[in-house]
């Protein structure tokens, strides 16, 4: 079982504690109208991974009671993504349709309790009924037919008598609900479409609160998890299964933070636009943020795994960094993969006093001597480099090649040019160069002193290769549309060079490219006659500007370092670095990229102490500190900052109660570098606040929707651009105030 004990498994503790229930029965229930993206990774693993934590069972079903959007090809890639990350789901798939006739007769059941009608008013009429926040709402005059009455137009619902929209089925609780999803919900709505798996045989669909609900008692269902826009919808799920009488043991409904990654969308409609639109090759195209994406970018799963257990299971939603999950493939991968050389800029260097060609052995874990495992590379006097390894004007600090400074060829030898051969337009195409034959890595005696090796491949044996880069798809942290789409976010490189140690019979492996990052054979693309290569990551962070990329080392003796730029490499930590390393990451829980950061800055560290005393919240406070208030102390001393880390905590701490979200707080930020002000302060001044329950902006929603129907119109008749004018407005209305999130998801449920 995890070490970790988080809020639901405590609750699940307790359940079994008590006697409760006798199983863990837990549930994974999509509906099948898309591709499941990083989101539902984090939903399965902690489903399935509480089930097995207490020797239950966790049900793969699909919700499939929408006919409209749903596809089997849906249901095989939800399948593939369990099965990918490690998960059983037992014998069967359960679909919602399976119980369509369960479902139906417990709405029987309801209306001859008299606690179910058939409305027949239109969704104009609905939505004036249904009241606002201040004010309650009115039952339709329908709600007084008898039950005889409603049976019957019920029973011709189902017979397919009224077409879409005519009639629906609510429940009757109470029009005055507090919780506006308590207002006689929406049980049943008519629905003249094939279902991919019923057919024809059914003209009506239950409603997501009414089937699921049901389908988990039907299924005996302990724990009900789910993420936290459904928590107003937990009344509903309670009344249902309560009114029904239906006998203990019976499911509950618990609430966990849904996943939100900056710089990605997790939308499926608005991945669905895409794949549509053409903006990306299909649902696994790699730089979707869908499994199938990151499987076939070469992501593994147990970099994915361990970033959900690195955010863990929180009840207030955050945003997270998508540089942590970067950092989790990068320190999985650089534990196990192999490192070869890949020129993507191909240079000719021509060795002039060199003749013949030989071999050289190469380890492939060059910095992990208990690994085995290495190749021969065909040294001889035709190689190409990369072509930013050599600069004719090289500025300062520049270590690699130059007509002045010579260089190491990875596991070989040093070289020196000699000449720079350029065609008629002043373009370098050939480099004439000399080696030095005393100077083989491992035996060098030649006594010239270089900083920097880089990569090579000799022309005799190199293989041409495709090299597909991948950058992140969004340039915007927080996207809201196509306009924020990133134009560099594949780059298609169709002449590399690799060793050829690296073509394989089966095109399945990783590899690290030594300087360029981490590889992975293409599992589509991949051929003999052309092999296909996606860049899974970098070596490290492009994006986010780190505190310090070479961290220097303060040796005993005190003397000066000599840097050299080598593949990959990081100064040791001295012990003092090294305690607090171990104090992040084992009793703090932080991963290794904050820790490092945290620990090799006096600076970092001793703000990040001082904010920890005052507010126990560790990985917040570590995010912040090591992003933010890093850049601020670039080239200043704590004393100089305009804030504090008292402040810095204060801050955390309103982001942590839900007042203020992580995007509002790096404004409130910002203004706190200028002019000090207490973050509670410049809140309260700004009217920062946010308004993220659901039952007070979804009134504001439809009362901008009736006002707006020439646009709603446009909208569904596939204008989906006009989402963007909708949300625009909410926002507008509540004064910027309201979650913008929250309303694009319920904007977008409402324009359905």
């Amino acid at each position: 079982m995890s070490e970790k004990k988080d809020f639901l498994r405590t609750i699940v503790e307790e359940d079994l504690k008590s006697g409760k229930y006798k199983e863990v029965v837990t549930r994974f229930p999509p509906e099948p109208n898309g591709f499941p993206h990083i989101g539902h990774a984090k939903s399965i693993a902690i489903n399935f991974g509480i089930a097995s934590d207490y020797q239950g069972h966790c049900n793969l079903r699909m919700d499939d009671t929408n006919p409209t959007k749903e596809d089997t090809k849906y249901v095989e890639a939800l399948k593939d993504a369990v099965q990918w990350l490690g998960f059983d789901w037992g014998e069967n798939v359960y679909f919602t349709s399976d119980y369509f006739t369960q479902i139906y007769d417990y709405a029987i059941q309801l209306i001859k309790m008299d606690k179910a009608y058939v409305d027949s008013v239109d969704e104009e009429q609905m939505r004036e009924l249904r009241g606002t926040v201040t004010q309650a709402g009115k039952r339709s005059e329908f709600a007084s037919r008898s039950i005889e009455e409603n049976l019957d137009l019920f029973e011709k619902m189902k017979n397919g008598e009224f077409k879409d929209g005519e009639h629906v089925l609510r429940a009757k609780i109470d029009m005055g609900a507090a919780n506006m999803k308590m207002r006689d919900p929406l049980l049943y709505r008519i629905r003249h479409a094939h279902h991919f798996r019923a057919g024809d045989a059914w003209c009506i669909y239950p409603m997501y609160d009414f089937a699921h609900c049901l389908s988990d008692y039907i299924e005996g269902v302990s724990h009900s998890i789910c993420t936290l826009e459904f928590e107003n919808n937990r009344d509903i799920y309670n009344w249902v299964l309560n009114t029904l009488g239906l006998e203990a043991p019976r499911p509950y409904q618990h609430e966990f933070a849904r996943l939100g990654i900056n710089y990605t969308v997790m939308s499926k409609r608005k991945l669905l636009e895409l794949v549509d639109g053409g903006q990306v090759s299909g649902w696994d195209d790699p730089r979707m943020p869908t499994i199938a994406g990151y499987k076939r970018r070469g992501y593994t799963k147990e970099s994915i795994l361990n970033f959900c257990d690195q955010i863990g299971i929180a009840k207030a939603n955050s945003m997270v960094d998508v540089a942590q999950l970067e950092f989790c493939i990068r320190d999985d991968l650089n534990k196990k993969v192999p490192r070869v050389m890949c020129v993507l800029d191909p240079l000719k260097v021509t060795i002039e006093n060199y003749e013949g060609s030989e071999e050289i052995d190469a380890s492939y874990y060059p910095h992990d001597v208990p690994k085995e495992g290495e190749r021969k590379i065909l040294f001889s006097k035709e190689i190409y480099i990369e072509r930013d390894d050599f600069n004719e004007n090289p500025p300062k600090g520049y270590f690699r090649l130059t007509p002045e400074q010579p260089v190491r060829l990875r596991h070989g030898f040093i070289i020196t040019c000699k000449e720079v051969i350029k065609d008629t337009e002043d373009n370098i195409i050939e480099i004439k160069a000399q080696y030095h034959p005393d100077s083989k890595s491992g035996s060098d005696t030649s006594g010239i002193k270089v900083k920097s090796a880089i990569q090579w491949v000799s022309s005799k044996e190199a293989k041409e290769v495709e090299v597909r880069v991948y950058d992140r798809l969004y340039s915007n942290e927080a996207p809201t549309g196509l306009e924020d789409l990133n134009t560099n976010s594949l780059q298609v490189i169709k002449n590399a060079l690799i060793e050829p140690a690296v073509i394989l019979e089966k095109p399945d492996e990783r590899f690290q490219f030594e300087r360029q990052g981490y590889f992975y054979a293409d599992p589509i693309d991949y051929t003999d006659e052309k092999p296909v290569f996606n860049k899974i990551v970098g070596l490290k962070d492009s994006w986010g500007k780190k505190t310090d990329d070479k961290p220097k080392v303060k040796e005993a003796s005190k003397k000066q370092v000599n840097k050299v730029q080598v593949v990959g490499e990081v100064a040791a930590m001295t012990n003092e670095q090294q305690v607090l390393f171990d104090k992040y990451t084992k009793e703090l829980k932080l991963n290794s990229e904050v820790s490092n950061i945290l620990a090799r800055d006096e600076k970092l560290s001793s703000f990040y102490e001082e904010a920890l005393n005052e507010l126990n919240s560790p990985i917040a406070l570590a995010n912040i500190v090591t992003n933010d208030v890093a850049k601020e102390l670039k080239d200043k001393e704590i004393n100089e900052l305009k804030f504090t880390s008292v402040q810095i905590a204060q801050l955390i701490k309103i982001v942590d109660d839900g007042t203020i979200s992580s995007k509002i707080a790096k404004q409130v930020f910002e203004d706190m570098t200028q002019s000090g002000t207490n973050p509670t302060k410049i809140v309260e001044d700004k009217g920062l606040v946010q308004i993220s329950d659901p039952s007070i902006i979804s009134p504001i929603i439809d009362e901008v929707i009736v006002k707006n129907p020439d646009n709603v119109e446009k909208f569904k008749a596939g204008n989906t651009k006009l989402l963007g004018f909708f949300v625009g407005q909410v926002l507008k209305t509540t004064g910027g105030k309201a979650n913008p999130q929250v309303v694009n998801e319920l904007v977008a449920q409402k324009l359905k």
